[in-house]
């Protein structure tokens, strides 16, 4: 892909009214920096590591998941911490899951190992230009909980806000075929790549007995892997566990039968 084609891929959510949002889309999708450090890691992930999409495909995806868990949540008063803690209110905390969703994966322009503690100072840097609009004070606080949301994506990672769990989840749950297509069609057949194209769609929807009912629906059982070594993982220690449900059915003609259900109690 061309660097000017890559310029032009812009990241669309559902803003639903929230300015701070509205701003820093407006700012994110002007900027080349953040672009090409996006196109630099899908270079070293996809080109170089044969790995799935880390680029801007995968960030929006993440961040319309992440958004829409946050707003399950708080429908179900579910407070965020830049609420509880700072007074804020929860379009900051929508502010922060957004860009730590944006910005997660860029220390993969640097190294895979350690990548996550690379995109600390990485997104400090453009946070305090991609942040202008706000006081000094605000940008601060915005700045911090999104670094400590970047650093809890990674593995054994514990976050200390809701904020940080939601993205941390959200990243696990980008996980159906499509984001396995690049290194399976080249050859690369491992357990990641053939769990990943298993997996036909995710669904998140209001849940009966937890605020948040996720379906994974897949048409062979290698998919599991995903569920068991990635999701389960990534939920577990989130903070948000108690509040999510996880059901994956494997798709059998035209039946579906349930292969693994869990929640915490």
């Amino acid at each position: 892909m061309e660097p000017r084609k890559y310029s032009q891929i812009d990241i669309h959510v559902p803003v639903r009214g929230n300015e701070l949002l509205e701003k820093a889309l407006a700012v994110i999708n002007q900027d080349i920096e953040v672009k090409t450090l996006w196109r630099v890691i899908n270079v070293n992930a996809i080109d170089r590591l044969g790995m799935t999409d880390h680029g801007p495909v995968h960030f929006q995806i993440v961040a319309n998941i992440a958004l829409k868990l946050a707003r399950m949540l708080v429908k179900h008063e579910v407070p965020m911490a830049i609420t509880e803690n700072y007074g804020l209110s929860n379009h900051y905390a929508e502010l922060v899951i957004l860009l730590a969703s944006l910005l997660h994966d860029l220390g993969m322009s640097i190294s895979r190992e350690g990548h996550e503690g690379y995109s600390l100072f990485l997104a400090n840097n453009l946070l305090h230009r991609l942040l202008d609009f706000l006081p000094v004070e605000e940008r601060t606080i915005v700045t911090s909980e999104t670094l400590h949301a970047i650093i809890s994506h990674r593995s054994g990672g514990r976050p200390y806000t809701i904020e940080a769990g939601i993205v941390r989840v959200a990243d696990a749950l980008d996980m159906s075929q499509g984001r396995s297509r690049i290194p399976y069609e080249a050859g690369k057949m491992d357990i990641h790549s053939i769990s990943a194209t298993s997996i036909d769609r995710v669904e998140i929807v209001e849940g009966n007995r937890k605020p948040i009912q996720v379906n994974i629906w897949m048409n062979n059982t290698a998919g599991i892997f995903q569920v068991d070594e990635l999701l389960k993982g990534k939920l577990y220690g989130s903070g948000i566990e108690e509040y999510v449900k996880v059901s994956a059915y494997l798709i059998e003609g035209s039946e579906n039968r349930i292969l693994k259900e869990f929640e915490t109690r």
